[in-house]
């Protein structure tokens, strides 16, 4: 009897998970957005910078290994 009862719901939250009713479920359209409107903030940040991001990533690491 008690493995019935077991089974009943494990096969009750099965089926909400399936029907999408389960609360801790992922918004995926909200994280897609996330990541593209990332994407797109790295993308208008290096455009414009990118030979100032290059000189100083470039500084830093002749800095650390020339340093010895």
């Amino acid at each position: 009897m008690r493995g019935y009862a077991y089974l009943t719901a494990a096969l009750a939250a099965l089926a909400a998970r399936v029907r999408g009713e389960d609360p801790e479920r992922g918004d995926v359209p909200g994280w897609v957005m996330i990541t593209v409107m990332t994407a797109a903030l790295v993308l208008a940040i290096l455009i414009p910078f990118r030979a100032a991001i290059v000189d100083a990533v470039t500084n830093a690491l002749s800095s650390v290994t020339s340093a010895g």
